[in-house]
């Protein structure tokens, strides 16, 4: 498998996923002003949506499968062992998908508008006050839980994870959610997300290094 990734964006969520996942995979890099890939390739005539992520799949057509939440349930489902989806058909998988959409829609699209230098700032302070909103509705579900399905770690976790780094970016204090803020430092110390954001070099290589030696 190849993963299509930019380093930092909503592609880190399924890298951190194959990794959780004990799969083997492959990365390229996409430059998206340029939309070209680290070996030039056009990334358009890869994937015509033009944004990451993309799985390249194995097999003799190199199938491509887009989007988050459909990326994140393929890779779960490749290793049940992992346990990081519910099983297909089940309640909890539903529940699993309402979390995974609800994080597309209300954090994810919400954060859109914060990327452009165009938007006004009005709408960026609305912005801001709408992720504050489902944040405060994240934490409340966080209460009694160490991750969003109860004390395991899934999918989902890695999604809102990649979310919750943006905030930085845009000036967003997590201290403001308590729980949400430990529920992120909590995730950001797995060993797979260390690993995934060091060959993202968004920290130190030498972690990675210190503890594998």
């Amino acid at each position: 498998m190849k993963l299509y990734f930019s380093p930092g964006a909503c592609s880190l969520a399924p890298h951190i996923a194959l990794i959780e996942a004990q799969r083997g995979f492959d990365l390229e890099r996409i430059d998206l002003a340029t939309h070209r890939t680290a070996r030039g390739q056009d990334y358009y005539a890869i994937n015509p949506k033009g944004y990451v992520p993309a799985l390249q799949l194995d097999g003799p057509d190199s199938s491509i499968l887009t989007e988050v939440a459909a990326i994140l349930q393929y890779i779960a489902d490749l290793a049940p062992e992992a346990h990081l989806a519910p099983p297909n058909g089940t309640f909890a998988r539903y529940h699993l998908q309402a979390h995974l959409n609800f994080i597309a829609t209300e954090i994810h699209k919400q954060f859109s508008p914060l990327f452009s230098a165009a938007t006004p700032v009005a709408t960026q302070q609305t912005q801001r006050s709408r992720l504050g909103t489902r944040f405060l509705f994240l934490q409340d579900g966080l209460i009694d839980r160490a991750f969003l399905m109860g004390e395991s770690f899934t999918v989902a976790d890695a999604y809102l994870f990649v979310m919750l780094t943006w905030c930085e970016r845009f000036h967003l204090d997590l201290g403001l959610w308590p729980i949400l803020d430990a529920y992120y430092q909590r995730i950001r110390h797995r060993p797979a997300v260390q690993s995934a954001m060091a060959q993202e070099g968004l920290i130190e290589q030498r972690w990675r290094v210190s503890k594998a030696g």
